[in-house]
């Protein structure tokens, strides 16, 4: 009963199908092998497996630890980029083209969440040598009851950078 339930299962638009994804990159290598005996440019890749990727990527990024991340858009263009970087790696023996291409995308995020922490990180330094204690001075005297505000703000800046 389970098994006719699975086969009348509508499959989402986001999924990916292994059977299909590894039969597309069968094609394709077919393709750059052929291309390759003939000395013809490198075929372009097909719409099928690029919707792949991103599809790989961008539900990789809902996952709970990337979930978060303001630069999402650049970690699943990283990721897609990659991808395409190194689809001839792939073993056309294997069969889990996805397996493989999601770690490949899953190192893409780890790289770039590691990019941007460094880019932060500079930018925390480029902060405190130009010295952000000049942008919280005020006369307290006109700020009334704004001057706890700043005070918070800036403790609170000190507290993050410190």
């Amino acid at each position: 009963m389970l098994a006719v339930m699975a086969k009348g299962k509508k499959r989402s638009e986001h999924y990916v199908s292994n059977k299909d994804f590894h039969l597309a990159l069968l094609e394709y290598k077919k393709l750059v092998v052929n291309a390759k005996e003939k000395e013809l440019p490198r075929p372009r890749i097909p719409n099928y497996l690029g919707e792949c990727f991103l599809k790989i990527a961008t539900h990789l990024s809902y996952k709970p630890n990337f979930v978060n991340y303001m630069f999402k858009d650049d970690m699943v263009c990283d990721g897609i980029e990659n991808c395409v970087q190194y689809i001839d790696n792939f073993d056309v023996e294997r069969t889990n083209p996805f397996a493989y291409f999601t770690q490949i995308v899953y190192y893409a995020f780890l790289r770039r969440i590691a990019k941007e922490k460094k880019q932060l990180e500079i930018k925390t330094k480029i902060i405190e040598r130009s010295g952000f204690d000049e942008v919280f001075t005020a006369d307290i005297s006109d700020m009334g009851d704004c001057s706890s505000n700043m005070n918070n703000i800036k403790d609170n800046i000190n507290y993050r950078f410190l």
